[in-house]
């Protein structure tokens, strides 16, 4: 039977892409016609699974008119949406790039704090999907002001009913989330500093942190994010590090969502570590490849994992 999965984004957004010739201050910029594409870590993960021909739900937080854009661009794309409706607006980010200088400036908005009675009726509905999710997917920032306590309910209930949950946030939220335990997480090497009470860590002390993680059990899997130096999975028994392959960077926005996506896509047929972060760096990679905030092709996602696998 196939594997069933879910995605959470509690802080989604839309994101708004365009370009101009050479920013520079108190000066009117006439920018080229916008792009508008759905964001949040969880919303991206669906979105890039569905490039790799695999199905997942999408739950998320959305409200007023940017709510409404944002469900009918996920519609657009033909994904399993299951909107949870509030009164405040759903957030917009800003992407815009220096043509001159092929700088990408991104511009992020917060969100609007989820009350206590938003928290619990979010909880009640999660708790009933059906079927069971086998994989649940937490990725993205926290609205303003929310208690980071609401990611380990979150994290706590699917644990209890069995699923894996995969954790990709920052600071408290993912400090909280790991404290509860989880499955998976895909930390940057600033990120498992925090983790482990560090101001930083060089790429030595990588293998004691993550395998600390892994020996408190806190997490069954940890992936470093190297950025272009690819990544390093550890598990109980194994180390896997990886060269990101050489590739021109576009944009980076999406490629860390893509990155979990392509992971997951081959953790649900049963591949190996080996395989699953080979994928995990070419989807993260392809994605970079792409203008303002799109997401990886197919195409350059299999041809990126090729190489990989050959040279690994």
């Amino acid at each position: 039977m196939d594997k069933t999965i879910l995605t959470i984004t509690l802080n989604p957004s839309v994101d708004k892409s365009s370009s101009v010739q050479n920013i520079v201050p108190e000066k009117k910029l006439r920018c080229n016609s916008p792009i508008y594409e759905p964001g949040g870590g969880g919303i991206n993960v669906s979105r890039a699974l569905k490039r790799l021909g695999v199905v997942s739900d999408i739950f998320f937080i959305s409200g007023g008119r940017t709510g409404g854009l944002l469900e009918k661009l996920l519609k657009a794309e033909q994904l399993n949406i299951f909107p949870f409706h509030v009164s405040s607006e759903t957030r917009e980010n800003f992407i815009v790039l220096d043509i001159s200088s092929n700088k990408q400036y991104r511009f992020g908005f917060p969100g609007e704090e989820l009350t206590q009675e938003h928290q619990k009726d979010i909880l009640n509905s999660l708790a009933i999907v059906n079927p069971l999710p086998d994989f649940v997917v937490i990725s993205g920032s926290l609205p303003t002001n929310t208690n980071p306590n609401f990611i380990r309910k979150l994290v706590n209930m699917y644990k209890l009913k069995g699923s894996k949950v995969i954790i990709d946030t920052s600071g408290e939220a993912l400090k909280t989330a790991v404290e509860e335990g989880v499955y998976l997480l895909k930390p940057n090497i600033g990120e498992l500093a925090f983790l482990v009470g560090k101001e930083k860590l060089e790429e030595t002390d990588i293998d004691q942190a993550a395998r600390l993680i892994i020996s408190q059990g806190k997490a069954e899997v940890v992936v470093v994010s190297l950025g272009p130096q690819g990544a390093v999975l550890f598990s109980a028994s194994e180390k896997i590090k990886i060269e990101a392959p050489s590739v021109e960077v576009k944009s980076t926005v999406g490629a860390g969502d893509s990155m979990v996506a392509g992971m997951i896509s081959v953790l649900v047929k049963g591949g190996d570590y080996k395989e699953v972060l080979s994928m995990g760096i070419a989807c993260g990679s392809a994605t970079t490849m792409t203008q303002g905030t799109g997401l990886f092709t197919i195409e350059n996602a299999k041809h990126l994992f090729d190489e990989i696998w050959k040279y690994s």
